[in-house]
């Protein structure tokens, strides 16, 4: 695939451009359990205006039903088929390797145990129960002793898959542990690698597109080492908010497989076209800024829309960076445009 040098720019609206959006929750279309400004609004007009809408998360705790319980009571009418998640991907990569009916050590939540069950599967806590694999997925109510459960079986020999190895997840009350932290702790104990299905791996987009049948699909995220990872990896295009984890800082030193499709500040950006960022040897423009690597800094000079700006500075950044990541000083462009 040819490395981004720069942001893309789109004629159409977002939501006329592409027949499915591929939504990440946490950070994109909630926080804290809240939904963030402009989400609501937004994803409405996008269906009204005849995109479908599919949420795709690597939590694994919960179940489909749950999530799409909670999204339409935050105003966001989801039916449980809108939502995949990183358990249903392990579950199906599990059932294509162990026999019909085979038991599963499953250290996880009721969303990951239901989709094993969903795929003929039988969910068992003991490493003496005889599974045929092992699988971990997010529990926030995880115990000990089934980590040392999952670490014994490993050490035999049986096949091991985490849905996701996500470090971290947010919390109302900061940033906690995630299922890859627990993964960590099975790995140290065994010296295993297990196959893993959640997002940026290529099960959990093959997942995604068997369950909504996208053919033109738009990946909406927040992270870059997941949500906008796994589509490049798919070869998909992306759309990055600005109202997650990544911060404007974080985008400039982005390696090319972390470098967007397009940049918007919210979900508002999937109601709008992109502005087109062109580039030369004397630098890159968007809107009214234009940007350049000088010396061992980045600038911007202009007015206008910020985020043109920063989408300025990223063509900038990203074609000093070649194939790695920019490491050029960002800190007074970026004050100058806000971030």
């Amino acid at each position: 695939m040819t490395h981004r040098t720069s942001p893309s720019g789109s004629d159409q609206a977002l939501d006329a451009a592409y027949d499915t959006a591929l939504l990440d929750l946490d950070g994109v279309v909630y926080a804290g359990g809240e939904a963030i400004a402009h989400a609501v609004e937004s994803l409405a007009t996008a269906r009204e205006h005849g995109m479908h809408l599919a949420y795709v998360t690597n939590n694994a705790a919960r179940t489909p039903q749950t999530v799409a319980a909670h999204l339409t009571e935050l105003g966001v009418p989801a039916d449980a088929e809108d939502v995949i998640t990183s358990a249903q991907a392990v579950a199906r990569l599990i059932a294509e390797q162990v026999p019909a009916g085979s038991r599963v050590l499953a250290i996880g939540g009721e969303g990951l145990q239901t989709a094993l069950r969903e795929r003929g599967l039988e969910p068992v806590a003991s490493a003496e129960d005889d599974p045929a694999a092992v699988v971990q997925g997010y529990d926030p109510e995880l115990r000990w002793s089934l980590l040392a459960e999952a670490s014994f079986a490993v050490a035999r020999g049986v096949p091991w898959f985490a849905s996701n190895t996500d470090l971290t997840i947010p919390n109302p009350r900061g940033i906690a542990p995630g299922n890859g932290a627990a993964v960590e702790v099975v790995r140290i104990a065994t010296g295993g690698e297990p196959q893993v299905a959640g997002k940026p791996q290529p099960p959990m987009h093959r997942e995604t597109i068997l369950r909504t049948g996208a053919k033109r699909p738009l990946v909406v995220g927040d992270r870059l080492d997941t949500d906008i990872e796994g589509a490049t990896g798919a070869e998909v295009d992306s759309l990055l908010v600005l109202t997650g984890v990544t911060t404007a800082a974080q985008l400039l030193a982005a390696v090319p497989k972390h470098r967007p499709t397009y940049v918007a500040a919210d979900l508002r950006g999937l109601l709008e076209p992109q502005p087109e960022v062109s580039a030369d040897g004397g630098g890159a423009r968007c809107g009214g800024w234009t940007a350049s690597a000088d010396g061992d800094a980045l600038t911007v000079e202009g007015d206008g829309d910020a985020l043109d700006g920063l989408r300025a500075l990223c063509a900038a950044a990203w074609a000093a960076a070649g194939d790695g990541a920019c490491e050029l000083d960002a800190g007074k462009a970026l004050a100058r445009l806000g971030f």
